[in-house]
């Protein structure tokens, strides 16, 4: 099997990722909006959720897939990914940090 990278995916795959992770961001949003954490009809925060969400789930696909974690497995991992949008960010950038060192803005 050849080595897995962002590339030897179809687009089938990602498709199907962003689409489940943005249906977890729209729920959160949903749920925002009706907890009145976000104003109705705001489409910007929409879009915005639904970006966040599309790009958490992306990274859990790709954690995933590197891990061998079952496809039903990772649909769940990536639509509850979706849902918590930059948590999930938060949550991947200290394991990131825990893993792999602290990396500070200053250029040499």
């Amino acid at each position: 099997m050849p080595e897995k990278d962002p590339t030897n995916f179809a687009l089938v795959t990602y498709t199907w990722v962003i689409l489940l992770s943005a249906w977890g961001g729209a729920v959160s949003w949903l749920r925002k909006r009706n907890s009145g954490d976000t104003r109705p009809f705001n489409i910007m925060e929409l879009i915005g959720e639904l970006m966040t969400s599309a790009f958490a789930g992306i990274l859990t696909f790709w954690l995933c897939e590197h891990t061998g974690t079952p496809p039903l497995v990772t649909a769940a991992l990536v639509g509850i990914s979706g849902h918590m949008g930059s948590r999930a960010i938060y949550i991947f950038e200290r394991w990131a940090e825990a893993r792999f060192g602290k990396v500070t803005d200053k250029t040499p």
